[in-house]
């Protein structure tokens, strides 16, 4: 099968990019031929708060990445969509996330289709955005007419596709295993590796600090009583994508400079590994979600995990099995934690999540890909 993926790769980085170079290596295992058309120009600065969006790595080896597309250049998306309309994949996978991509996304798509033997599927990360702007809606509207079927990775997702269309067909199914980092470490290896201190002991937030995901809820948890007066910390691993000062103050304020460890810099492919074995646990205080593929570098690395009770989060994290799912405020967190450590839920958690992670394999979501043509 001839399989075009439409969307984020290298030279690009971060997990939209690490999802779609890891999907087109299943495609490939399955003795498809699998091209991937990447962004020239993903997004204008003012949707890119960030240092670069480009990685610092080697590209994949093996996989095919053209750099063709640019999100804000109408004729670009017509001389694209002309391309591929070309070269009629029999699929065109398209990543959505983001309402600002609908048009460039949408017209592509169009375009290509117009061949009458492209299939334009969507894999859906979120239908509507956590961070709304005006024209979301319209947006959104015209990409889903362009798309034959779907896929939504969380049921909230699922739900929410049918505030646009109700008819097309969709399937539900999980974002599966980041497992493109890399093996485990032990967890004093990855400790020296950052250079901490092995006589604490560390809970982690990873990922680009956006006001949604609660970091200062996270914060503020590290301030009760209980944890100040621990030997846990608390170590931030991600690029601040909202106001820093606003964090870093947060942090003066709660007086816990000697509770948090902050490692606020793009974390590169390579070093994941080190932050995620370091850790004992992996909080998302997230005030809103739809899914995360933090969750899914969790499980590569078999690492437990404390959530909070939104969006798709708890329909992948079994409370009191994998992990704990609570409520986003400081108290709930706070105790869930320290659930986590005098309960000794540590070997527990983990003998479970070997066998929860079986669910989420690439080789599903292509069938499942494969299955609405």
């Amino acid at each position: 099968m001839k399989v075009t993926i439409l969307g984020s790769a290298h030279p690009l980085r971060g997990g939209l990019a690490a999802y779609n170079e890891r999907l087109a290596v299943e495609f490939m295992q399955q003795n498809d031929e699998v091209t991937i058309e990447t962004f020239s120009l993903q997004y204008p600065e003012f949707l890119f708060p960030g240092t670069t969006q480009y990685s610092s790595l080697p590209k994949p080896k093996h996989i095919a990445i053209h750099v063709s597309v640019n999100s804000i250049n109408p004729l670009n998306w017509i001389i694209v969509g002309w391309k591929l309309r070309k070269q009629k994949p029999d699929i065109l996978v398209v990543k959505f996330w983001l309402p600002f991509m609908a048009p460039c996304l949408g017209t592509i798509c169009r375009i290509t289709k117009g061949n009458k033997h492209t299939k334009i599927i969507s894999i859906l990360d979120n239908i509507i955005p956590h961070e709304k702007r005006i024209g979301d809606t319209l947006f959104t509207k015209y990409f889903v007419k362009s798309v034959d079927a779907f896929i939504a990775m969380s049921d909230s997702v699922y739900n929410d596709l049918s505030v646009f269309d109700k008819a097309k067909p969709r399937l539900l199914n999980p974002h599966p295993l980041f497992d493109n980092y890399g093996s485990a470490l032990s967890k004093g290896d990855a400790i020296e590796k950052l250079s901490l201190s092995p006589a604490r002991r560390y809970i982690l937030f990873f990922g680009l600090i956006r006001d949604y995901k609660g970091l200062d809820i996270l914060l503020k948890a590290m301030a009760t009583p209980e944890l100040k007066n621990s030997d846990i910390q608390l170590i931030v691993a991600g690029e601040y994508y909202s106001n820093k000062e606003e964090y870093e103050n947060l942090i003066q304020e709660l007086k816990i400079q000697d509770k948090v460890e902050l490692h606020t810099r793009f974390i590169p492919d390579d070093e994941v590994v080190n932050y995620f074995c370091a850790a004992d646990l992996v909080v998302q205080p997230y005030k809103h979600a739809t899914q995360s593929g933090v969750t899914q570098i969790c499980y590569h690395f078999n690492k437990p995990m404390l959530v909070t009770n939104v969006g798709g989060l708890p329909e992948i994290v079994p409370n009191n099995k994998v992990g704990f799912v609570v409520e986003p405020n400081e108290n709930a967190v706070a105790h869930a934690i320290l659930q986590f450590y005098t309960e000794n839920k540590e070997a527990q958690f983990v003998q479970n999540i070997l066998e929860e992670k079986k669910k989420y394999s690439w080789k599903v979501m292509v069938e499942k890909i494969k299955s609405l043509m």
